[in-house]
């Protein structure tokens, strides 16, 4: 059978482009399938849309879901000498704060060592002991820190850094005549501070001279506690960060000085809770009016329009949000008790007065219209779960994306079954018109053939 690129030779036709255009004309009837699968592709993809936003949503009602949201408290700081954070612990208060010293870190410059760097200081394995806090009260605290036979200074620098636990920070200071091994405890205070550090027997090598510990040329700065009081009362910190002095509350010091300090309750984090929830419903009505709106002028319809898939999500939110909960005496049942309303529109509008007066001053009503006391008790943890269900396989919205995701396996099936036709019945095609031309070809030659015996006749009778 001869191969489509040699169709025509033999007849002298154009079956090639005939063919093309057979092919082409059969393939046509896979574009409606083609346009199909798209506007599937289409929809999913605005489902996908519309699913972030209700995550959005759900977000803002999950945050609302939280009692511990109503329970918090935030801190104000007049002065400069803190700053403060409250903890769940805390009480409600105002408190008169004097920070009369911070709290510091020891330091510890040893006597000067006039060496190189680099050059070893100990013949053989030495030990060099850190000393740590008040000499005068119980015995000091000590860390014995091991140093390998021809260690240098760095080496020594090293060896205090790479101790666990060391308690300190060593470093190199140069005065100018030599050097010095300087120690900076880690942590304030005084039970902390560096205090002095002694030498195992025979430490350093013979010929290298060291002016000694405290009192043979070393430099110590004890490390102090912060000392301060709180309504009066006197209190010392070893750490310039104070807890416990009052309850739930840490205390942050910064510098000498006077500050008032007010724990109360934290009506911005309420309020930007409550105002993110009504913000996410509005941005959710504003994606579903997106994705169903149509425009008459210039006949353009948004990909869900008429969808009923988002006719029911925006029905069951409508009914969860318009019949609030049951409330107990002196409870809110309704988004408008709270100064929230549903607008003809379909979006959610805030009374900020009203809205300002609830979480000022009754923020446990709130608490329970919002969280209430179990995971779906309030309205916010309602929402969320009517929103877990639309998403879900068996919901509205996750049984829509399911079904598109069917229906486009379905049109490649036949999209594939139909292409395979076409390609069965071209191939057909591509046969008979080989056939077609080779018969052509044949009655070609014998006409051919016939023609020369008809002219050698006639030459034949006229030479008779």
């Amino acid at each position: 059978m001869a191969s489509i690129s040699s169709l025509g030779i033999g007849s002298g036709l154009d079956l090639n482009g005939l063919l093309d255009q057979l092919n082409e004309a059969e393939r046509g009837k896979l574009k409606p399938i083609e346009r199909q699968i798209e506007t599937q592709k289409v929809k999913i993809s605005a489902y996908g849309e519309l699913k972030g936003a209700l995550s959005g949503f759900q977000a803002a009602a999950d945050a609302l879901n939280d009692a511990s949201l109503f329970q918090s408290l935030s801190t104000s700081v007049a002065g400069t000498s803190l700053e403060a954070a409250a903890g769940r612990d805390a009480a409600i208060g105002q408190y008169a704060i004097e920070v009369e010293r911070l709290a510091t870190a020891g330091s510890l410059a040893s006597g000067r060592l006039e060496v190189e760097l680099d050059q070893a200081l100990t013949d053989t394995d030495q030990t060099l002991t850190l000393h740590f806090g008040n000499a005068t009260g119980e015995s000091p605290q000590s860390i014995d820190i091991d140093i390998a036979a021809g260690s240098s200074l760095e080496d020594i620098r090293d060896a205090i850094n790479g101790h666990d636990g060391s308690g300190v920070t060593a470093s190199i200071v140069n005065d100018g005549e030599g050097y010095r091994l300087a120690l900076m405890s880690s942590e304030t205070g005084e039970s902390a501070s560096i205090t002095d550090m002694t030498f195992s027997d025979g430490f350093f090598a013979d010929g290298i001279g060291f002016s000694g510990a405290e009192g043979a040329g070393a430099i110590t700065q004890v490390g102090q506690d912060a000392m301060l009081s709180v309504n009066g009362i006197p209190i010392v910190s070893a750490s310039n960060q104070v807890e416990g002095a009052i309850q739930g509350v840490t205390l942050s010091l910064t510098e000498e000085g006077s500050s008032t300090l007010k724990v109360e309750q934290d009506t911005r984090a309420v309020r930007e809770a409550v105002t993110g929830f009504v913000e996410a419903y509005n941005a959710l009505k504003s994606t579903i009016g997106e994705l169903t709106a149509f425009t008459g002028d210039t006949e353009t319809a948004g990909d869900l329009l008429g969808d009923s898939a988002v006719r029911s999500i925006e029905g069951r939110l409508r009914s969860v949000l318009a019949g609030g909960i049951e409330a107990g005496e002196g409870g809110f049942s309704m988004l408008s008790d709270i100064g929230i309303t549903l607008k003809l529109d379909g979006t959610l509008e805030i009374d900020e007065q009203r809205l300002d007066e609830v979480i000022v001053n009754d923020q446990d009503a709130l608490s329970a219209f919002f969280a209430g006391d179990s995971s779906t008790g309030g309205l916010a943890g309602q929402l969320s779960e009517t929103v877990t269900q639309l998403v879900g396989s068996n919901g509205a919205l996750g049984g829509a994306i399911s079904g598109a995701e069917s229906r486009i396996e379905n049109l490649n099936d036949r999209y594939l079954s139909m292409e395979q036709s076409i390609e069965a019945t071209i191939a057909r095609y591509r046969t008979q018109f080989g056939q077609l031309d080779g018969l052509i070809a044949q009655m070609n030659q014998t006409s051919d053939y016939l023609f020369q015996q008809f002219e050698m006749m006639n030459a034949q009778l006229g030479r008779n």
